[in-house]
């Protein structure tokens, strides 16, 4: 499955990382493996990678920059996939929003997790004790707020960038 993220600052991993020791039982994200999905693609051999991403630039062409704004501390209590609570950093933004929905004209919806049920997100951690997930959901928190000045294609069965689209695109 490929998709298309959005570039995470080095000050938001770190706050995520920080939280995460608050949740000793859940599974944390490693330092690097943070993400902010845009828009699933879909996808799976090199070839249709190629004519997704193709897709994907056409739809991104007039983007401009966006300001994105991290602040509280949600949790979906059941989650659509995996094991729950995913207590996650949650993200401000209808320059994304509006990305979001222009992509989903063009990409088929999943369902559950994109279209109207979309929620942007950072994960912090899954799974664990409920209790603690809880007492580490706060509506807001210092924010941090930044200027998205490039998307990420991202392999997510490799776990890495495949190529990167710098905005205005």
């Amino acid at each position: 499955m490929y998709s298309l993220n959005v570039s995470i600052p080095a000050a938001v991993t770190r706050k995520a990382s920080t939280l995460a020791r608050e949740l000793p039982r859940a599974r944390a994200r490693p330092r690097g493996e943070h993400t902010l999905v845009v828009k699933r693609l879909g996808g799976g051999d090199h070839t249709s990678y190629a004519r997704l991403e193709g897709r994907a630039r056409d739809a991104l062409r007039g983007t401009a920059p966006f300001q994105i704004r991290v602040a509280g501390i949600e949790q979906f209590e059941t989650a659509v996939t995996g094991p729950s609570p995913v207590v996650y950093l949650s993200v401000e933004s209808p320059g994304l929003r509006s990305l979001h929905e222009r992509l989903c004209e063009e990409f088929d919806v999943v369902d559950g997790v994109e279209g109207d049920d979309y929620t942007p997100h950072v994960t912090i951690a899954r799974g664990g004790e409920r209790a603690a997930a809880d007492r580490l959901v706060a509506p807001e928190r210092e924010p941090i707020e930044w200027t998205v000045e490039e998307l990420v294609f991202h392999d997510a069965e490799r776990g890495q960038s495949v190529s990167r689209v710098s905005l205005p695109a």
